[in-house]
C-alpha cells in the first residue's frame, strides 16, 4: 500500500506520532512519502525530550520532504 503523510503542525506530540505511525508503516511493507509543511518544517525546534521528532525522522526509511 502507498500511504503519504503530510505534517504541517509545530506541535511536538502530533509530529511524533505521525513519524512514529509513518514508520510503523514501512516496517510493514508500505510504500511511505512524508512531507513537512507549514510549521511542520520546524521540527527540529519543536523536538524534545518528551517527544523526539528528530529521533523519528532518522529512524524513516521512505521518502522524506521538507
Amino acid at each position: 500500500m502507498k500511504a503519504l503523510f503530510i505534517i504541517s503542525t509545530d506541535d511536538a506530540e502530533t509530529a511524533y506520532n505521525a513519524m512514529r505511525l509513518a514508520n510503523v508503516a514501512v516496517k510493514k511493507g508500505d510504500e511511505v512519502s512524508v512531507f513537512m509543511l507549514g510549521k511542520g518544517v520546524l521540527y527540529e525546534k519543536i523536538s524534545n525530550d518528551q517527544f523526539n521528532v528528530i529521533d523519528q525522522v532518522n529512524q524513516f526509511d521512505g521518502d522524506f520532504y521538507v
